[in-house]
């Protein structure tokens, strides 16, 4: 299946989802579900009046939206989808500028994960430590095989999206893994005749 999704293309959107606590408050209420400010303020470690204006600012770019309330004193807040995407590809300036922007945000997000997780991850139970952590593999592709490869890719990880949209279907033992995906180009090649990195006599080791 396919997620509901939530698409930026607005540089005023994609500037306003660039902030770490209003990535995690999003994050939040797709795992857990609708909830109060207050609730969601216990959960992150902050406090009311800070995610009360969080969630209002994401309800403005439509990631975020109320939700029915059991009780008429509770204000739950739910996420509108359960993914978020923007385009990279723009040639429009301002587009460009801001996804520059949210894409260091979240990478700073994905590194606070990490080193969250590595400082607990002695705790965790040998067979999750087995699979688990980093790795890297060097690729030589052209760029219609990287878009192929990426969509297939997807393709596996879409088998799961079920979990996601429905919780009753997880299996007893299921744990939710953060996958962070990663497409890097080397620097271009030195063209003034300067040896490339790793020629000459000097053994290079392989750093995957």
């Amino acid at each position: 299946m396919t997620l509901p999704r939530v698409k930026l293309s607005d540089p005023v959107a994609l500037r306003g989802y660039a902030h770490p606590l209003r990535m995690a408050l999003v994050g939040l209420l797709r795992r857990e579900g609708p909830m109060t400010a207050t609730r969601a303020a216990e959960r992150l470690g902050e406090n009311v009046p800070n995610c009360s204006f969080h969630l209002r600012q994401l309800a403005k770019y439509g990631l975020a939206e109320r939700a029915p309330a059991s009780d008429a004193r509770e204000r739950p807040w739910r996420a509108t989808a359960l993914a978020t995407s923007w385009e990279d590809a723009s040639d429009d300036p301002q587009v460009r500028a801001a996804t520059d922007t949210l894409n260091a945000t979240q990478l700073a997000l994905y590194t606070r994960q990490a080193e969250e997780f590595l400082a607990r991850r002695a705790d965790e139970p040998t067979r999750w430590r087995a699979i688990t952590g980093f790795s890297d593999a060097s690729l030589y592709v052209t760029a219609d095989e990287l878009a192929a490869l990426t969509e297939r890719m997807d393709a596996l990880l879409a088998e799961y999206d079920g979990r996601t949209a429905d919780p009753s279907s997880r299996p007893a033992d299921a744990r939710r893994v953060a996958l962070v995906q990663l497409a890097l180009l080397d620097a271009p090649a030195p063209t003034d005749g300067a040896p490339a990195q790793g020629d000459g006599d000097a053994a290079v080791p392989d750093e995957r």
